[in-house]
């Protein structure tokens, strides 16, 4: 799987301040890439800078394996909702979706093309009566997404679109992103404070802290690290494997440090170190592992007077 969008060593400055320093992200086509990070660690500004809002005070990045000139071509390809999105309060969703099709001179009239974007972001059924400013702010948010997609692009960059929702509406956008990844290909950069909900929807993760990338990991790096399972430690996993088995365990595997994971049965705990000693397997260590992804990131960042 390529890279669809990489930096190297970004950094924006403003005054004698680094807003973020020495990034290097990598994003892979069609995966949704979750950013993490506190009010001010420098998530925007980043994704400030690779959106072409702003220019880097040095580092460069590149997008669809472009750079420079031939990357602004490219530009785009990339739908952005920064921040709040840009609405005209007393339209309608599928007027403010007609002026910036106007303004990226796409014909909307052609294809049914604006229901067609109501649809995806399922706010095709609200009447051309309601006006934008009477929206949930839900739905303003799932009319920011629709904006960011005119155009057709490979790439939407979304900063904070589930800040401030209630849980209905959390549920609506990530089913939104959901979809649009799956069905249309989409790649998709967002950041959230809403960890646990982020960790339901991304597929990469970058942390970021005092505008500096302190880790960057996958889903699967980040369920074998968080989650919830019974860790083991033995000096012989195979006889302990045979043992867990014979109890029905079918979900037991042992990780490169040669620790068995169990993801199943978390309250059998007991059980577990019960066949192994009748097995005659010497167990050193049998912990129950519980720890969220705001947890995780809790760990990296020194605790909660930072997150």
């Amino acid at each position: 799987m390529s890279y669809i969008m990489q930096t190297q060593n970004l950094t924006k400055t403003y005054g004698k301040k680094d807003a973020c320093k020495d990034i290097n992200i990598n994003i892979r086509e069609g995966e949704i890439y979750g950013l993490i990070g506190r009010n001010g660690a420098g998530k925007t500004t980043i994704m400030r800078v690779i959106s072409g809002l702003s220019n880097p005070t040095s580092g460069t990045y590149s997008l669809f394996g472009k750079t420079g000139s031939e990357m602004k071509k490219m530009m785009n390809k990339v739908g952005v909702l920064i921040e709040h999105p840009g609405l005209y309060p007393k339209r309608s969703a599928r007027d403010n979706l007609k002026i910036k099709c106007i303004a990226m001179n796409i014909d909307y009239k052609k294809n049914n093309y604006i229901d067609g974007l109501l649809k995806i972001v399922g706010l095709e059924d609200v009447p051309d009566k309601k006006k934008a400013g009477e929206f949930s702010l839900g739905m303003r948010q799932r009319l920011g997404i629709a904006l960011a997609l005119v155009g057709e692009p490979s790439m939407i960059i979304l900063d904070e679109p589930i800040n401030g929702l209630d849980p209905q509406g959390i549920v609506e956008v990530r089913h939104t992103l959901e979809q649009l990844r799956k069905e249309k290909g989409i790649t998709i950069m967002i950041s959230s404070h809403i960890l646990e909900e982020l960790s339901k929807l991304a597929d990469s993760y970058g942390i970021i802290h005092e505008g500096r990338l302190i880790e960057q990991f996958t889903q699967e790096e980040l369920l074998a690290r968080c989650g919830q399972f019974v860790s083991i430690k033995t000096p012989d996993t195979g006889s302990a494997l045979k043992a867990l088995s014979g109890i029905g365990i079918t979900q037991a595997s042992v990780d490169n440090n040669g620790v068995i994971r169990v993801n199943e049965r978390l309250d059998d705990s007991d059980k577990m170190i019960v066949a192994m000693v009748k097995a005659g397997v010497p167990v050193k260590e049998v912990f129950v592992n519980n720890i969220s992804l705001e947890d995780y990131y809790l760990e990296l960042t020194g605790g909660v007077q930072n997150g």
